[in-house]
């Protein structure tokens, strides 16, 4: 078990308080897979755990109340939007971001290390860090590691990332290489200015598709000592094939006693995979975006609700699922609402989806206190990934 302390000084003595635990509960008899209890600041998140992204200081169309009804435990925001608008002084000043959102659960906050990939036309990457052009009005910002730790400080999150720079795919070697050495430049002057005893701080693991680069990664990273570890790069470009085995490479790699995160990776049939590699937390836009789009995740696969299969179909989303919106609504009616352009199908599909993960994690969990998590999570792929569910 790892506890990770920080000491408040009242001369002459000296009080011990603990911001985060990690405790691997059970291990699975087959696979990596492993189940576990990270205790924060804000309270427990049950491991593997999948944290919906609310960037911007919401999870879109959801409301807190409806995530904690949905199974939610952790959320994810992100350190360069909320620098953007309203500001991170702003939202430290209006009580911190768990007051600013409504949340009292945990919270990461993402560096904003992942929009120095996503935003390559809007930025300029220098030894110093990161200068964008906002593509909001053109206004330039400035992110370097202890800027970076500013702003998640005045956040407050509970799990604060280093800056990392995420090359895209397809990258030469030479610039994976770069990518890595920048990382652990910046990962140690974050963690020479991060200003919050109360914070954890997570390393990321940067590398590409090169097995030798993740390994040196990750021994570096280690070597620089921090609560919790990331696989950061992956889902930037490359195949399903060429992403499982990065992670399923790296994962068991990083340190047994700390929790593990797969950043930004959350179709349902990788993340069981990864489960399995050993990795702890996850993210992902894929449950409300794709909810959005008129799209829910079945244990059968995707279901497209805009369909006209749909259209006359009195079941539900699916059989047995008990959200709210598979408990009073059918299909039909969410066929209408995407067909009229109502704003209540988006986020009736995005609470399904969110309760989907949330299930799907709490069954991961229990088939590795099982001992059986193998057999589940083949089981799993093979049926979510034979293609659209029928409608």
């Amino acid at each position: 078990m790892l506890v990770a302390p920080f000491f408040v000084v009242f001369a002459p003595f000296a009080v011990k308080v603990v911001f985060m635990e990690f405790e691997v509960t059970a291990r699975d008899q087959d696979s990596r897979a492993r189940a576990g209890r990270l205790s924060l600041r804000s309270g427990i998140v049950r491991t593997p755990a999948f944290m919906p992204v609310g960037s911007r200081g919401s999870v879109r169309g959801v409301t807190s109340e409806q995530l904690r009804e949905c199974g939610v435990e952790m959320v994810l925001a992100n350190a360069y939007h909320l620098a953007l608008r309203p500001g991170a002084d702003a939202v430290a000043r209006l009580g911190g971001l768990h007051a600013f959102m409504g949340w009292d659960g945990p919270i990461l906050t993402d560096s904003g290390g992942y929009q120095v990939f996503s935003l390559a036309d809007h930025r300029v990457i220098a030894e110093d860090g990161v200068r964008f052009r906002s593509p909001l009005d053109g206004r330039e910002m400035f992110l370097g590691p202890r800027r970076c730790m500013e702003i998640q400080n005045a956040l407050g999150a509970d799990v604060a990332m280093v800056l990392d720079q995420c090359p895209p795919y397809p990258c030469s070697r030479e610039l994976a290489q770069e990518a890595v050495e920048r990382t652990l430049r910046w990962s140690a002057e974050c963690k020479a200015c991060h200003g919050r005893a109360d914070q954890a701080l997570f390393g990321i693991v940067q590398g590409s598709v090169f097995d030798d680069l993740r390994r040196a990664s990750v021994r570096r990273t280690v070597e620089l000592g921090f609560d919790g570890y990331a696989v950061g790069g992956v889902s930037v470009g490359e195949d399903e094939s060429q992403s499982r085995h990065t992670v399923a490479f790296t994962a068991p790699l990083l340190p047994e006693e700390r929790p593990r995160y797969l950043m930004g990776v959350g179709f349902p049939a990788d993340v069981v995979a990864a489960v399995g590699d050993g990795v702890d937390l996850f993210d992902c836009v894929a449950p409300t975006r794709m909810g959005r789009n008129g799209t829910a995740f079945t244990p059968d696969g995707r279901l497209r609700l805009r369909n006209s299969a749909c259209k006359d179909d009195p079941r539900p989303v699916q059989d047995g699922c008990t959200c709210p919106c598979c408990r009073v609504y059918s299909r039909a009616y969410v066929n209408h609402l995407f067909r009229v352009g109502e704003m209540l199908g988006p986020v009736l599909l995005s609470i399904h989806n969110l309760t989907f993960y949330s299930g799907l994690m709490a069954e991961a969990r229990r088939a590795i206190a099982g001992g059986r998590f193998a057999e589940f999570g083949d089981r799993f792929i093979a049926r979510s990934s034979k293609g659209d569910a029928d409608a």
